[in-house]
């Protein structure tokens, strides 16, 4: 019987988190250096934008929408060739952070764009009117005044790309998840299995808990 108190078997795991975190950190953040401009350019060229554009806002849209409407599993599969072309191989750790950053990209654009929604507008108007200019109005106003909410916004993508990392799992992509596939259900090792999704439960909780405490702590209203 596999035993989960072998050395082995916490080596294992230990890489086996050590991967996640780097999937997850790493995607996160190249994600969010495409997602944060995007989200900045739905809200710019909006209607009630601060440069209304319905041609670039339109691209922008459907964009977005048709790469969110694709389940993450099947993006992964198609994204294959590209991926090999990227990083040289199509399993693995980093493999996976190229369709983990075509996933999370569109998806951060709308939580930014959701957020500087929320922005008053009468704050928007009033930098107008002291001659700022759009870049100093994204940037000191909208940015700043919608930070809190960036910030949940931040805190919940990344814990939806562990999630999807742990999904990476069932092709090869490393990790935890992929620790879970092999000896979860390829042999049928169910306590391995188990310490994987408490192990995923940890990591979540932690990084839920880390990212609203910032934000709470950023929260000029308390």
């Amino acid at each position: 019987m596999f035993s989960i108190f072998t050395p082995e078997v916490i080596s294992m795991l230990v890489e086996g988190i050590r991967d996640t975190l780097y999937m997850t950190i790493f995607s996160t953040v190249i994600a969010y250096a495409f997602g944060l401009p995007l989200g900045i350019c739905l809200k710019v060229t909006s209607k009630d934008g601060l440069k209304p554009n319905k041609i670039v806002y339109g691209f922008l849209d459907v964009l977005c929408n048709i790469v969110r409407s694709i389940p993450f599993l099947i993006l992964l599969i198609l994204l294959i060739p590209f991926t090999r072309f990227v990083v040289g191989k199509s399993y693995g750790s980093t493999a996976t952070i190229v369709p983990l950053v075509v996933c999370a990209a569109p998806y951060i654009a709308r939580m930014v764009e959701s957020s500087l929604n929320e922005v008053d507008s009468g704050v928007i108007e009033a930098a107008k009117s002291m001659g700022a200019s759009n870049w100093d109005i994204v940037v000191h106003v909208m940015l700043v005044e919608a930070r809190t909410s960036l910030i949940v916004g931040a805190t919940i993508t990344t814990g939806n790309i562990l999630g999807y990392s742990a999904m990476s799992g069932t092709v090869g992509g490393g990790g935890l998840g992929d620790i879970a596939v092999r000896y979860g259900y390829y042999r049928w090792q169910t306590s391995i299995m188990i310490v994987t999704v408490i192990l995923l439960i940890i990591l979540f909780q932690i990084i839920q808990n880390i990212g609203m405490s910032i934000a709470n702590k950023m929260d000029k209203r308390k």
